[in-house]
């Protein structure tokens, strides 16, 4: 059973004033480190460097209340930037909360997304250090990841793929666009499809990943925000190579079919240009690192090709698009 909605009555953040509001965070998400002017953060292992990322999500924009709760959107917060750091082959440590919110906002909708922040970090053994909150028109989320990048080897840019390595993928394609039609369509979701819905409310990925990847050679990385195409374009454009993916190794599964059967929609549309799963994609000599698939491989012909031939959906999210 899928649920969805925000919470509408109970005491709104102008009932509550500020300090309730922050109070309400920290209960939710706890950590021994938040509550002074700024977290100290001990250097998790020797010879290591920061790494930093942050992503906004904003109502009406990146999420939409009546298709999601706002446990989810805590998780799907953290989660699509601790994607960046582990694309980097990095190590999450810690995250910051910022959130904007009309004052009539109920206190419970913070609490839910604070408890769902507080749960992604947990996954990840990490905690959140800090934030802020403050008044707006529309309710924005905001999250600050700081990671750790051990050891000597490279960090997994976007500009380290050469030709002749193998393309590698951890976590599902299609899946949260393919979820989000079917919540948008507003249909009764068959059980077995759920899990598409889940992933779009949620995506899911195995912590450290994006370490494993570095330590087993791969050479660069980035994750499917924006559209496998979009991704995969703007990585072969950095490392001034081709990529030709194998339509075997990427085809929807029986999961896309069946929803693209239910809404009448072409599955590869969610596969190729659907984003949001943030699944890591990266390049590497030899076979993939444990816990990735094979998907294609690096050429030296530009652009992004499947089979050799020309995608038929090329389109990804644009921030002002």
């Amino acid at each position: 059973m899928i649920t969805t909605g925000f919470p509408t009555v109970g005491p709104s953040l102008a009932q509550v004033g500020e300090q309730a509001v922050i109070d309400a965070i920290v209960a939710a998400s706890p950590s021994p480190i938040n509550g002074d002017d700024a977290a100290v953060l001990t250097p998790s292992t020797p010879n290591s460097r920061v790494v930093a990322a942050t992503d906004m999500l904003v109502e009406g924009r990146h999420f939409r209340a009546d298709v999601t709760t706002p446990e989810s959107v805590g998780r799907k917060a953290v989660i699509q930037n601790f994607a960046d750091i582990e694309a980097m082959g990095a190590r999450p440590i810690a995250a910051l909360l910022a959130i904007g919110a009309p004052p009539t906002t109920p206190l419970s909708v913070v609490e839910g997304l604070a408890r769902g922040v507080g749960a992604a970090t947990a996954a990840y053994s990490t905690e959140l250090v800090g934030g802020d909150v403050t008044q707006s028109h529309q309710l924005v989320i905001s999250v600050a990841a700081i990671g750790s990048l051990g050891g000597n080897r490279e960090p997994l840019t976007m500009a380290a793929a050469r030709p002749g390595q193998r393309v590698v993928a951890h976590g599902t394609i299609g899946y949260s666009a393919a979820g989000f039609a079917l919540l948008d369509a507003g249909v009764d979701i068959p059980e077995a499809l759920e899990l598409l819905a889940r992933a779009h409310q949620v995506p899911q990925l195995t912590p450290g990943r994006g370490v494993v990847a570095r330590a087993a050679g791969a050479t660069a990385m980035t994750d499917n925000s924006d559209g496998l195409i979009h991704d995969l374009s703007r990585l072969a454009k950095r490392s001034g190579v081709g990529i030709d993916l194998a339509a075997l190794a990427i085809a929807p599964d029986d999961l896309l079919r069946q929803a693209g059967e239910l809404l009448g929609v072409d599955p590869w549309q969610w596969v190729l240009a659907g984003g949001e799963d943030h699944t890591l994609l990266g390049t590497c000599d030899g076979s993939a690192p444990v816990g990735f698939r094979s998907i294609g491989t690096v050429t030296r012909a530009p652009g992004v090709r499947i089979d050799g031939e020309a995608p038929t959906y090329t389109y990804g999210w644009e921030s002002f698009g």
